[in-house]
């Protein structure tokens, strides 16, 4: 992968990692000023409701940023856009739709199968 290649996806990657974080604290706030002290109980369950899918979302989020930090570690120490597993080129197209990947999409298909074959066990 070239040097602007590499440019391209770690921007990428800054700016995905920058909007969820954004996300993030938008949430948070919105959090601290929402008040759980509603007088109906069917209002209450569906705040509570609501507040759990966005923490469950947030964690989702929270787990993303991580990969996405890892994504730039590897950009940084040149092992970017190599398959962990066959050592092979990622390709572009896969990259461009999945920037954190860390497996080609042959060897993702491979681990894909494996976890089904498991699961039905």
């Amino acid at each position: 992968m070239s040097p602007l290649q590499l440019e391209y996806f770690r921007q990428k990657l800054l700016r995905w990692r920058a909007e969820l974080l954004a996300e993030s604290n938008g949430t948070l706030q919105h959090l601290q000023e929402e008040s759980l002290a509603e007088p109906d109980i069917a209002d209450r369950a569906s705040l509570e409701t609501d507040r759990s899918l966005e923490l469950r979302t947030r964690d989702r989020e929270r787990k993303l940023i991580t990969k996405i930090d890892e994504a730039l570690r590897r950009i940084e120490d040149g092992s970017y856009g190599y398959c962990e597993e066959t050592s092979e080129p990622i390709s572009l197209k896969r990259l461009e739709a999945r920037p954190i990947a860390t497996l080609s999409i042959e060897a993702q298909e491979r681990h894909e199968r494996m976890e089904r074959t498991h699961r039905d066990d």
